[in-house]
């Protein structure tokens, strides 16, 4: 009897975590289908052949997660160094912390409060008129007030997403603190790093089998005959699909090199929410290791836009539409009986790295434990219908 063929689409960091734990976990051939150049989806670092920099390709990725067991599942395959992500935001009033902190309050208004006298503070400027909150811009009103939103969030937000704040649910800001202390962390996690040498280092260590075989440069197409005896599909969940009931919303990003030397600004990261600049952030590659010098520099401007159909899609935007799409495409991928959905793109939700490895994993072992009685995997590591806005 031949062994299982599982084709996996996508070797980004969903697809790599099941090909390594289902090519440990049953006999079987694995295909892992990539259609870039390069392993490692959106988190593929690469040397800088000028200048010998890490750059993370896609843009800034720095790992952060409260959970022990899957921070010791990366170390256990690469080693990860700590870093800490210090985000500066540039306005016309000068150089701030951010999230905002007690430093940032007291910048700002030109105080000395402490935390007690801060929170305080901050609630005289809270917009009473609102109980509960619609959408991002009432949740920042009644968090913040009008200045520290028109300052850090308007501005950034509306070019970010590519609509007015309060088009956008209220739940995307209360993932971002605000800290009545000096703790300048952007990641409020126990444990926080970058791998030493890169992402791609990690991808490449978990698709190290001798069961998996990475096809690079290789398409997957939607459709095609199947030579497999089940599918794990990672791409775009309308892709899949070739689009035929439209597409789903998603923000992507693009990138513009600054022809700089030395240190240009002293700093990973720097947002710049003013509506008078077209760029979102600036981000300095050799500031994100630390453990390393270079007397040379890269870095980039970040441009935020609408997804088209030759961008990578980075960030979906599950606004009305989007999720009511997402529930007629949800209905056809349940009607699949040998593919599975997962990962970001593959679910449709916004998901942290940690995250994305989080359910890979627990969706392994929930598949090898299905394929060893003999049933098929379940259609979605997560069913995205079920996921708040």
């Amino acid at each position: 009897m031949s062994r299982p063929h599982y084709v996996i689409v996508g070797a980004g960091l969903a697809g790599s975590v099941v090909a390594q734990e289902l090519a440990q976990g049953c006999d079987c051939r694995i295909t892992v289908y990539e259609e870039r150049d390069h392993i490692a989806g959106n988190c593929h670092t690469e040397r800088d052949p000028d200048t010998q920099v890490m750059v993370h390709k896609y843009g800034p990725h720095i790992f952060n997660t409260n959970r022990e067991d899957i921070w010791n599942y990366v170390n256990r395959y690469v080693r990860f160094r700590p870093y800490v992500n210090r985000v500066k935001v540039k306005i016309d009033r000068g150089v701030f912390s951010f999230p905002i902190n007690l430093h940032t309050i007291n910048q700002f208004f030109d105080k000395t409060l402490n935390p007690t006298e801060a929170r305080a503070f901050i609630a005289s400027l809270a917009d009473k008129a609102i109980d509960e909150p619609a959408n991002f811009e009432e949740q920042a009103l009644k968090m913040l007030g009008r200045d520290l939103y028109d300052a850090f969030f308007y501005g950034y937000t509306k070019k970010q997403w590519g609509c007015e704040p309060r088009e956008l649910p209220a739940s995307i800001l209360k993932r971002l603190p605000v800290r009545f202390n000096y703790n300048d962390s952007y990641y409020d996690k126990l444990f926080q790093g970058i791998p030493e040498e890169g992402y791609t280092q990690l991808v490449r260590a978990l698709l190290d089998h001798e069961r998996i075989t990475v096809l690079l440069n290789a398409p997957f197409e939607p459709g095609s005959p199947p030579d497999w005896d089940h599918l794990f599909y990672t791409g775009p969940l309308d892709a899949f699909y070739q689009f035929k009931l439209g597409r789903l919303g998603y923000r992507t990003v693009t990138f513009e090199r600054i022809e700089a030397r030395g240190d240009f600004q002293g700093n990973a990261v720097i947002n710049y929410p003013g509506m008078e600049v077209p760029f979102t952030r600036i981000h300095e590659h050799k500031h994100f290791a630390p453990w390393e010098r270079h007397d040379s520099t890269v870095a980039f401007r970040e441009f935020s836009k609408e997804t088209e159909s030759t961008d990578v899609p980075y960030y979906p935007k599950r606004l009305g539409e989007d999720l009511r799409l997402l529930q007629e495409y949800v209905a056809l991928a349940k009607a699949e009986t040998a593919t599975s959905f997962l990962g970001r793109l593959g679910t449709y939700r916004y998901l942290n790295m940690d995250e994305v490895i989080g359910e890979s994993l627990d969706f392994a072992t929930a598949t090898l434990a299905r394929l060893s009685k003999g049933e098929a995997p379940f259609v979605f590591a997560k069913d995205p219908s079920r996921e708040p806005a």
